[in-house]
């Protein structure tokens, strides 16, 4: 058995699978999915589970350096974002970049990334994009 946090198998594959730069969205329960884009639905319920939930087990294993959400994201919900990515950096030991970019042009770039993960979420604009990094 697993001794990280991150117990999902489909989570855990989609990590393991992961190269340098590739791209993963942690999405909220509305962002819809680009048709090609392989989906790992979390989702149970409104709320269940959260978003913070999941980029918690997710920084057990995957080192990022980039994170990108909207701009239109609250200034609650931006700086909980980057909360979790300090948070991540302080954790791994490697810089975290962010960046925003309009929720339209979010959706867009969502379409060529790895996986997008469904969570139950329901704050607008609770969407992130991980870039990944290596961990040498």
């Amino acid at each position: 058995m697993k001794r990280t946090q991150l117990l999902n198998r489909h989570l855990s594959a989609l990590v393991a699978s992961l190269g340098h730069l590739d791209e993963i969205v942690v999405a909220d329960a509305g962002l819809p999915v680009p048709d090609g884009v392989q989906v790992i639905d979390l989702a149970v319920s409104p709320g269940v589970p959260r978003f913070h939930d999941v980029l918690d087990a997710l920084r057990s294993e995957l080192v990022i350096e980039q994170a990108i959400w909207a701009e239109e994201a609250s200034e609650t919900l931006a700086g909980v974002m980057q909360a979790e990515v300090d948070f991540w950096r302080d954790q791994t030991g490697k810089p975290v970049d962010t960046s925003k970019l309009p929720h339209e042009a979010f959706k867009q770039r969502s379409a060529s990334a790895e996986a997008i993960i469904r969570t139950g979420e329901t704050t607008p604009y609770a969407n992130i994009i991980l870039v990944s990094g290596v961990a040498f």
